[in-house]
């Protein structure tokens, strides 16, 4: 195994991350019902999220004590400008990856978004600037993406980092 995948600098920089998986969730569904409704109130954030209302409180709580939400006094909610920041980075990085995954891996709707949501919230804006640069190098010339597709598709492809990597065999098989 690879000595850099124990390396604590780089897996103590994913705990420093502020933003959880379902904090962005919770962010954006906030910003989405207000873009719909004109309001977003905690028995719609749980609707929309499908979790319980005891659930959404708590963890709109959260973010109210981490100053991401407001609540006006008509006890409607309202992103602070760093939620309403983070939730638009969120999804920006969604549609980055999602596009990254579906037209240049070639993957499925389902498992580009699938895995584009499990990591919009820990990709870097530098990360994030790179991935759209590379979409548009390879979306400029569309011989390149055939020729990328038609390389993906045929052969044995292997890491050059070991000889037993199992993802790379393609005899790596687990449930979605």
């Amino acid at each position: 195994m690879s000595k850099d995948i124990n390396d604590s600098a780089y897996w103590r920089e994913f705990e420093k991350n502020e933003l959880t998986h379902s904090a962005a969730h919770y962010l954006m569904a906030i910003d989405s019902l207000r873009e719909e409704l004109g309001y977003a109130r905690v028995t719609d954030v749980a609707d929309k999220l499908e979790v319980s209302r005891g659930a959404a409180s708590m963890s709109i709580a959260h973010l109210k004590k981490r100053g991401w939400v407001k609540e006006d006094p008509n006890r409607f909610l309202l992103l602070a400008d760093d939620g309403r920041a983070m939730a638009n980075i969120v999804e920006h990085n969604f549609r980055i990856l999602s596009k990254f995954f579906g037209e240049i891996l070639g993957l499925s709707k389902d498992t580009a978004s699938a895995d584009a949501c499990k990591m919009e919230h820990l990709m870097s804006l530098e990360t994030g600037r790179h991935m759209i640069e590379l979409i548009n190098f390879m979306e400029s010339d569309p011989g390149t993406l055939k020729r990328f597709a038609k390389f993906d598709s045929e052969g044995d492809h292997s890491c050059s980092e070991t000889d037993d990597c199992p993802i790379c065999s393609r005899e790596f098989d687990i449930a979605d």
